[in-house]
This record gives C-alpha cells, structure tokens and sequence, in this order.
C-alpha cells in the first residue's frame, strides 16, 4: 500500500489529535481561570456545564449537519468556530483588560466552542471507514488508531495545558490551543477522499428535523447501540464531573495546577495505551467482556479515588480507568460505522453522542454545590458508588451479547 493511499487516513488522525489537544487545553484552562479568581467550585461547575450543556443539541444536530452538508466541510467550519471561541479570551484581555475575563464570559465562550466541537469529531469518525479502506487497514485497527490518536490529544492538551498555566498563565495558554484548531483545519483543507464531500441529497430526507427522528428511530430500534447509548449516559453523568470540576478544585485549593495537568495525563497514558492494544486485546477477549470489564473497573477505581490518597495511588487509578475504557470507544465506533447505513452513518454517531453527553450536565449540577458544602470525598463517593452498581447491572443485560457478532458495514439504504 502507498503512502498516497493512506495519506487520508493519516490526515483524519491528526486533525483528531490537534483538535483533541485544543479541547484537552481547555479542560484545564476553563476552569483554572475561573477558580483562579475565587476558588468557587460551584462557579468551575457552572462554566464546566456550560461547555456541556450545549452538547446535547450540538451533538445531534452535528450529526446531521454532517449527513446533509459534507463531512469534510463541517470539519473545517467546526475547527474555525472552536478556534475563535478560545481566541477570543485573550484578544478580550488584550483589548478590555483581565477584569473583563469573568465568569459569564468564560461560560458563554466555553458553551459556544462546546456547540461546534461535535461537529468536528462526528465528521471525522465518519470518514474512518473509507479511509480506512484505502489505506488498506481493517476497521477495527483504524478505530484503535483513531481512538488512540484522541487519547494522546488528552495527554498533551491537559500536560501542556497544565504547564502552560504555570509558565505563562491561563489567558495566554489560550493561543496555543486557538493554533491547535487551526492544525487541523489545515490537514482536513488538503483532504481529498470519496464520500467525504457534497452527499447525495436523494437519499435524505426533506427536513433536518425528519432527519435527526430518523437517526434517533434507527439507534432506538437497535438493541445493542440503545444499550450502549444509556450505558455512555450514565457512566458519563457520573465520570465527567470528577474530571472537570472535583479534581480541578481540589487542585487549585492546593495551588498546584501541573498536578492537575499529571492527574488528566495518566488517564489519557492509560486510555492510549488500551486504545491501541485493542486490536491485541479483541483476539482473545470478547467485546462484551471488555465492556464490563471497563465499567467495573472504572467504579472500582472511582471509589479508590473517592478517599483522596496521596498522588502516587491517585495517578495510578486514573491510569487503570484509561487503560480499561480505553478500548471502550473503538468498540462503539465499530457497532455505529457496521450497523447503520452511509448516509445515515452522521447521524446514528450524533444521537449516541448526544445520549452519551444527556447526563453530563446533571452530574455537574449536582457535584459542584456538593464539592462546596459536603466536600470533595464526599462528592467523590457519592459519584463512585452508582458507577460500581452500572458494572454489576450491564452483567445481566441480554442486548451487550450482540456486540460480537460481525456485521458488514452498511452503505445501503433501509429497507
């Protein structure tokens, strides 16, 4: 296989790494700046929400925007619009002042890149399944890659992010991740592959609307991507708080943001490392069982945490949680890219994406007034607990045996 072959799967990866480096930044920056100014966890929740709430809509409605306008175009709007969201953070400093730079600011900017952030992952993964092809690999090692190449994003977005904030401050830590959007805008600019342009508009529907009901029927009418969709949303409602709020806070309270950016590294180390040692892993253990594994663990080692003990044991828990859900998001990708048809392939991963990120916002709703009046172990546990039971009740769930079973990918229409 040429290099010319496979040049479009490697430009998918890196966009997908530098935008995921971008949002990685932000995770940190967002709630630094905001801490930074009072050390008020219920106002860190407030622009964590924020850059989560949005997603629901965004997520269903990039789904679809995806299937009727072009995958590649919707990368490119997606990675200009995240790009001025973060850029507008310090061009405000630079032009009005730091005291400008509060926290409705930071909420309204984080909830306008948080919008058009899916669009660019939703057309990206979509585009897996042809790249792949022409690059000669099967789907299972490009989602393992691709998986993997989102997880290294996680390592030095947060890492950098972290040491960034120390050396040169949250507002200007900013710049750098503005230019990691602008990265993969450059690479999906120079992308030439078939079905990533203009859709034939006869195989949609009439309405953007008629369009999402028909992503959310088919997922809803498909045991196994129903499944897996609750699964994401409760496991997301309980984990997302944790990474965006309580260990933020409990950082900042210690004045040691590169701790944080550590914290957030070793869940991505861990998630590369299981990401790309699926395609080993799927030829003696069965997807099932690494689903539940994962969620298991993932309780498990939430629960460790919960006691906050000291950061040796803290990093190593947040490796174990990478490592056995690393795998997790592959296995997804496969069920949506061989289970539903081509042009509806946008908006079968929208409506899973949105489902998975329903419950971010009440997680952190809740855990932010918790972590100011009860405590961050308490949080913590109150977060851990529920996630252990999810482990034990996706055991007795008939629809997760469908995962391995093998399906040829789908690029007809419904019949």
């Amino acid at each position: 296989m040429t290099e010319t072959k496979r040049g479009p799967l490697l430009l998918i990866l890196f966009a997908a790494l530098m935008a995921g480096a971008g949002n990685g930044i932000s995770m940190v920056a967002f709630p630094w700046l905001v801490l930074q100014r009072n050390g008020s966890a219920l106002e860190a929740a407030i622009v964590a929400m924020a850059a989560t709430l949005p997603l629901l809509a965004a997520t269903l409605i990039a789904g679809a925007a995806v299937d009727y306008l072009g995958r590649r175009r919707v990368s490119m709007l997606s990675d200009v619009l995240s790009g001025l969201s973060v850029a507008t953070v310090p061009v405000l400093a630079l032009v009005f002042g730091v005291q400008v730079i509060n926290v409705v600011v930071l909420a309204v900017l984080a909830a306008f890149g948080a919008f058009f952030d899916p669009a660019g992952m939703t057309a990206r993964q979509t585009m897996l399944p042809e790249a792949a092809e022409q690059a000669g690999w099967s789907l299972d090692r490009a989602n393992s890659v691709y998986e993997a190449a989102f997880n290294l994003a996680y390592i030095v977005g947060p890492g950098i992010g972290g040491l960034l904030i120390a050396a040169i401050g949250g507002i200007n830590t900013m710049w750098v991740t503005a230019a990691t959007f602008a990265c993969s805008l450059a690479a999906i600019a120079v992308l030439r592959l078939e079905g990533a342009g203009v859709p034939d508009r006869e195989a949609l529907p009439d309405g953007v609307w008629a369009g999402i009901v028909e992503g959310l029927r088919f997922v809803w009418h498909t045991p196994v991507l129903r499944t897996l969709a609750i699964i994401d949303l409760v496991a997301t409602g309980l984990y997302m708080p944790m990474e965006s709020v309580l260990f933020p806070k409990y950082f900042t309270d210690r004045n040691e943001p590169a701790q944080l950016g550590w914290v957030l590294m070793a869940m991505s180390i861990g998630g590369l490392v299981g990401a790309l040692g699926y395609a080993v892993v799927s030829k003696y253990l069965s997807r099932r069982a690494t689903m539940l594994t994962a969620v298991i663990t993932l309780g498990v080692a939430m629960t460790v945490v919960a006691f906050l003990p000291p950061l040796p044991l803290i990093l190593t828990m947040c490796a174990i949680v990478g490592l056995v859900y690393g795998p997790i998001a592959p296995i997804a990708n496969y069920v949506m890219q061989t289970r539903s048809p081509q042009h509806l392939r946008g908006r079968v991963v929208g409506v899973m994406g949105s489902l998975a990120y329903a419950a971010g916002p009440v997680g952190l709703v809740v855990a932010g007034p918790m972590a100011d009046r009860a405590g961050l172990h308490a949080t913590f546990l109150a977060l851990a607990l529920p996630m252990l039971l999810l482990g034990v009740v996706a055991v007795f769930l008939p629809a997760l045996r469908q995962l391995d079973r093998s399906y040829r990918i789908a690029m007809c229409c419904l019949s």
